[in-house]
């Protein structure tokens, strides 16, 4: 048997939870990817495919916050929540995305329900 690699393992995980996990227009999808050095989620209307908001650590208004640590995670999530409200946003689903709920992604979501968005 062949050893699956990390990024398979959480690709699997992803479409599992993708199984039962949708957005709608009245209930938005926060989906979150993350990397060694960076954190975006997207606020995505499943039913008509259209990303309503996003933000990423990768932004010029957030170069200084590092995306790789739990406050880079905070100061995104800070960031979207602000678009989100912005759009008229106020419920969602969250989509780990396949990673552990821990750490950053913990972090991300903790700082969204701070920022008033409920899930």
């Amino acid at each position: 048997m062949m050893a699956r690699s990390t990024r398979e393992l959480r690709q699997r995980r992803h479409a599992r939870l993708r199984k039962r996990l949708a957005g709608t227009a009245a209930r938005p999808r926060v989906a979150v990817s993350r990397t060694n050095k960076h954190i975006s989620a997207q606020i995505i209307d499943d039913e008509s495919g259209r990303t309503l908001a996003a933000a990423s650590s990768v932004e010029p208004s957030l170069r200084g916050a590092s995306g790789g640590n739990v406050e880079g995670a905070k100061a995104v999530a800070a960031v979207l929540a602000e678009r989100a409200h912005a759009a008229n946003i106020t419920v969602v689903v969250f989509d780990r995305g396949g990673f552990d709920y821990h750490g950053r992604v913990a972090a991300f979501a903790d700082a969204l329900r701070q920022a008033g968005l409920e899930f």
